[in-house]
This record gives structure tokens, C-alpha cells and sequence, in this order.
């Protein structure tokens, strides 16, 4: 068995530990592996172990991806990088999840571009929940509102809210984690399509899955060669 089935069987038992010790379900838990900078051959091998939802940060390295693993069929891809105006077109049409929609503008142009698809794109809103101006997301005062136009976008399904905390130093902000699951809340009750929150990475996945996040999107624990303990 190669390291990368390794470390997939590894995740997935850490996982199933972790949500017996806690006493929380983790059952509706989806992976996202991240892909940018890897190879076709090992996202193969990433899907021999099970995984089949895959995001990209680069939209280029992206499509080349995609036009080359099209045979996957149950291949799912999702776009998690800063989301381009002169970009939103391409995306629409490759990609079938969007993480990262930060601006009106941006559900606009994929609402408009993905029309001749014959299902919607599934959308999260990314939050920059730390306020630093130096991480993509829309402000936490401005978040409703956006919600509010992706929603009745007809060929967008509004799924829920993309946050990514800051770990500076390996110091993680467990207030970060705690306001992401009440703005979470909040959207689910008001919008019967939201259920995702996508919320973790590779270095801090253990909490944001204490904090109630059902999607995680992990690439060094996946694609590390070095077997790394997870979790």
C-alpha cells in the first residue's frame, strides 16, 4: 500500500475515533482532498482509497485535472480559490461546487454562465471571519446580504458558508471556530439548501470538527509523503 493510502485509511480512522471519544456524529463528514500542485496519478490513488470530491485553488491546473480524470464519473470538483470576474465563466462551467463566492458580482456571473448546464452549481459564501484584510472572504457584517441574492439565484443552490480561520504560529482561536458555527446555524434555519460548513484543513480539522463542520478540505495529510499523523 502506498503512502497515500496510508494516510487516507489513517484520516478516516482517526476520524471515526475522534467522533466515538467526543460523542459526536460525523457520519454526513465530507472530504474535500486539495489538489493543487498534485498529480493525476496520485489523485488516482487518492481515489482507489474512496475519495471522490476534489478541490482546486488554480483554475487552469484545475481544468487540466478535470478534462483528464473525466472517465471518473463520480468525480466531484470544487473550486476553492479567490474567484476571478473574467473567470467566473470557465468555472461555471467545469467546476461543480464554488467555495469562494465573496461578492455579489461573482453569483451574478456564475448564475448567468452556468445556465446551460442542466442542474445548478452548488455555492458556499466564504467569510473572512478573522476581519484581516490580507484573507479573501466578505466581511462578517456584509454576509447576510449576500446570502440573501445567492439564494434566489436559479441556477446557483445555496449550500452553506466557506470559512478559513487563521493558525498563526500554531496558535488556533477557538472563537473563530465558535462563530463560524452560529453563523452556520443561523443561514440553516433560514434557508432550507444550506447544510454545509466547510469549515477545517489539514492543521486544524480536529477542531473544526468540534465545531460542527461537515465538509474539511485536506491536502498535506493526504498527499505528504511522510505518512504524517493526523488529528
Amino acid at each position: 500500500m502506498n503512502n497515500i493510502n496510508i494516510n487516507i485509511k489513517n484520516i478516516k480512522k482517526k476520524i471515526k475515533e475522534m467522533s466515538r471519544k467526543k460523542n459526536i456524529s460525523l457520519t454526513n463528514l465530507r472530504i474535500v482532498a486539495v489538489t493543487k500542485n498534485q498529480t493525476t496519478k496520485k489523485i488516482k490513488l487518492a481515489i482507489s482509497s474512496g475519495l471522490y470530491e476534489f478541490g482546486e485553488n488554480y483554475l487552469q491546473e484545475g481544468i487540466i485535472k478535470i478534462k483528464k480524470l473525466k472517465k471518473y464519473k463520480n468525480i466531484v470538483w470544487h473550486f476553492i480559490g479567490k474567484v476571478q470576474s473574467k473567470k467566473s465563466k470557465i468555472i461555471a462551467k467545469y467546476f461543480d461546487w464554488c467555495q469562494t463566492i465573496d461578492r455579489e458580482k461573482i453569483a451574478i456571473l456564475l448564475n448567468k454562465y452556468r445556465i446551460k448546464k442542466n442542474f445548478p452549481m452548488n455555492v458556499l459564501i466564504q467569510i473572512n471571519i478573522s476581519k484581516n484584510l490580507n484573507k479573501n472572504g466578505i466581511c462578517v457584517k456584509n454576509y447576510k446580504k449576500l446570502a440573501k441574492v445567492v439564494s434566489i439565484m436559479p441556477n446557483l443552490n445555496f449550500r452553506g458558508i466557506m470559512i478559513m480561520p487563521p493558525v498563526e504560529n500554531q496558535i488556533i482561536n477557538n472563537n473563530y471556530y465558535k462563530q463560524a458555527k452560529i453563523i452556520f446555524n443561523e443561514l440553516k434555519k433560514k434557508y432550507k439548501s444550506v447544510d454545509t460548513l466547510s469549515l477545517g484543513t489539514s492543521f486544524d480539522k480536529d477542531v473544526a470538527l468540534l465545531h460542527g463542520s461537515n465538509m474539511i478540505r485536506i491536502g498535506h495529510c493526504i498527499f505528504n509523503q511522510n505518512n504524517m499523523k493526523v488529528l
